[in-house]
């Protein structure tokens, strides 16, 4: 997978699942290589199914929460991401993904607030914050981070 080869990876992630069904680290192997392959409904699949076997890993919700936000579902992506932290307090890239949601959010309702009244002076300012926001973050905000591993 870390040298671009998705399909020889897909292929021996399913080898190993197949005798090993429920082995949580390979399903989330299967679940990245699946993302980037752009398989987006069947990685969603995966990382679903693994924080109903293993609710207590935060790395499928925080998975989840980004592949929600490229489908631009942020209500889905916030609960998902708000699962992440509640499992593991501690989990920065969970912190700063919400902090991103929350910003994308942001900017869908102020950009409904301008459709709705364009001469809205504070939507006007408020908008302009946002998108400089997602512009200069090092990390667009619209790309939140992908939990490479997950911990067992």
């Amino acid at each position: 997978m870390k040298q671009g080869q998705l399909v020889p990876a897909l292929e021996k992630t399913d080898q190993l699942l197949a005798t090993k069904p429920k082995d949580a680290q390979a399903r989330f192997l299967k679940g990245l290589i699946l993302t980037e392959m752009h398989r987006h409904n069947e990685a969603i699949a995966i990382f679903t199914q693994l924080t109903e076997d293993y609710p207590e890993l935060p790395e499928p919700y925080n998975n989840l929460a980004v592949l929600h936000v490229q489908q631009r579902q942020f209500e889905k992506a916030r609960n998902a991401i708000e699962m992440a932290i509640r499992t593991h307090p501690s989990y920065a890239t969970a912190h700063e993904n919400l902090g991103d949601i929350y910003a994308l959010m942001a900017a869908q309702a102020y950009d409904k607030a301008l459709q709705i009244d364009s001469s809205n002076a504070g939507a006007q300012t408020k908008q302009a914050l946002i998108r400089d926001l997602l512009k200069v973050s090092p990390r667009p905000a619209a790309a939140p981070k992908i939990a490479p591993a997950v911990r067992q």
